[in-house]
């Protein structure tokens, strides 16, 4: 197993697919891989105005809402749903269309998307210990964090994420606030 902190000043800034905001990439695979070519990716963007979403053809993507009142989401086929920071994130297909309204004012939102067919993922609440031994985990501290982790003490800054690759990915023991828990693995 392999693991390291990814610092939030050093996350890849980009503009989104439809050039209408930014994304903070956190993590992409392959490492360098662009939006046509990733087989999985972790963003975070800031939303300010209502809009439709970029479409990313054979992509399952999962949206949580970090910071902010909340927004409502529409996505084609499936029934409309309002995301707030205390709501579970909700899962779609990113290539069907997709809009979002503001419910009061801008948002920061947490994407996890994956590659259908090659990659799944599960984006959740670090609240109880998870099980399984996904191939890579990712942990978004939301506020300063302490952790105890493969016999080390590391601090995460808000918004800087532990990254652990390798099938025996460890997580610290117990719950732990203000962390986000992504798994990715092999379809």
């Amino acid at each position: 197993m392999s693991h390291r902190i990814l610092k939030a000043a050093e996350h890849r800034r980009m503009p989104w697919k439809n050039g209408r905001g930014e994304t903070v990439e956190v993590a992409v695979h392959p490492h360098g891989a662009g939006l046509a070519d990733f087989g999985w990716r972790i963003s975070m963007a800031g939303v300010s105005e209502d809009g439709d979403f970029s479409i990313f053809p054979q992509i399952d993507r999962t949206l949580a809402v970090l910071t902010g009142e909340g927004i409502e989401l529409h996505v084609q086929g499936t029934p409309t749903r309002q995301l707030t920071p205390d709501s579970e994130p909700m899962a779609f297909a990113a290539d069907v269309p997709t809009s979002a309204r503001l419910l009061a004012g801008p948002i920061t939102d947490l994407n996890v998307m994956t590659r259908r067919g090659a990659f799944t993922h599960r984006l959740t609440r670090l609240s109880t210990q998870a099980t399984g031994a996904p191939q890579w985990r990712l942990l978004l501290a939301t506020a300063p964090v302490t952790l105890e982790f493969a016999g080390k003490t590391m601090a995460l800054e808000p918004l800087d994420a532990l990254y652990c690759e390798g099938a025996e990915a460890a997580l610290p023991v117990g719950p732990v606030p203000d962390l986000w828990l992504i798994e990715i693995d092999d379809a």
